[in-house]
């Protein structure tokens, strides 16, 4: 699970990565911080290129945005975010019914030891739905298990998943990373349309499928990365790619796209 911190206060910053890196240590290791900013707009940023599954979001930031407006611009870009906001003021908490916002919970700046508390119940809270959204049969992703690590990934994120070196593993590629876990290939064939076996060691998203080289039986990914096409296969791919239809999620992503080139327009 992905953590994103946006605190202005750099000693409450850092002592919200000390706890959540604690949680993460002895209780669960698919928790991982991977931005710890002060501002939105390095959100923003991280955002326009990788995805986050959890946020902790101070409501009173010293910038023209307040963190009830960044989780707002959170929620047109990923519906399924959780969302836990820090405020000094409890009485601020009412600003979520007027935004419309459904926080998974509120940390009241305490005592060290009740904010401690606090995150430690969040934390629980944000990964058992992360687990649950994994675990059901949800149409935008998939769950593998990594040693002892869980993780969720976005189907429109996968390039492509191969038959590992390493018996009885497999690795994945995607947009976020690589992963190489145990698994069988014969077991991701179905979860989407989008995904078809064009050898006996790969599995491809048909969505990322830049380019076809015939004669090297040779398909190239948008990542750059090239895989094996058998040669039983190379026609029925190239029917395959023709028959594949739009999605929710490909409209998703583009207009995801426009939005954040409409707003480095904005900046500019």
């Amino acid at each position: 699970m992905r953590v994103i911190i946006c605190e202005d206060e750099i000693r409450q910053q850092q002592f919200l990565h000390k706890e959540i890196m604690n949680y993460a240590s002895f209780h669960e290791p698919s928790i991982e911080v991977v931005l710890c900013t002060n501002t939105p707009d390095e959100v923003f940023t991280y955002l326009e290129s990788k995805e986050a599954d959890c946020y902790f979001l101070d409501i009173e930031l010293n910038h023209p945005l307040s963190g009830m407006e960044v989780a707002m611009e959170i929620r047109r870009l990923d519906p399924l975010a959780t969302i836990i906001f820090i405020t000094s003021h409890a009485d601020q908490l009412k600003l979520t019914f007027t935004y419309k916002l459904a926080a998974l919970d509120f940390i009241v700046k305490e005592t060290p030891d009740q904010i401690a508390s606090d995150v430690r119940e969040a934390l629980q809270a944000a990964f058992t739905k992360y687990k649950q959204l994994g675990e059901i049969d949800h149409p935008a992703m998939i769950q593998i298990a990594i040693g002892e690590r869980i993780k969720n990934i976005a189907m429109q994120d996968i390039y492509f998943i191969e038959s590992s070196s390493i018996p009885h593993k497999l690795a994945l590629h995607e947009r976020n990373g690589y992963y190489e876990f145990y698994g069988k290939l014969v077991d991701f064939e179905n979860v989407d349309l989008s995904f078809f076996r064009c050898h006996k060691s790969y599995l491809i998203n048909l969505r990322h499928v830049k380019e076809i080289n015939r004669k090297d039986r040779i398909v190239k990914m948008t990542n750059g990365t090239e895989c094996i096409i058998s040669f039983r296969q190379l026609r029925e791919l190239q029917k395959r790619l023709l028959d594949l239809p739009s999605t929710d999620q490909e409209i998703w992503m583009d207009e995801r796209k426009n939005h954040a080139n409409n707003r480095t327009r904005d900046c500019n």
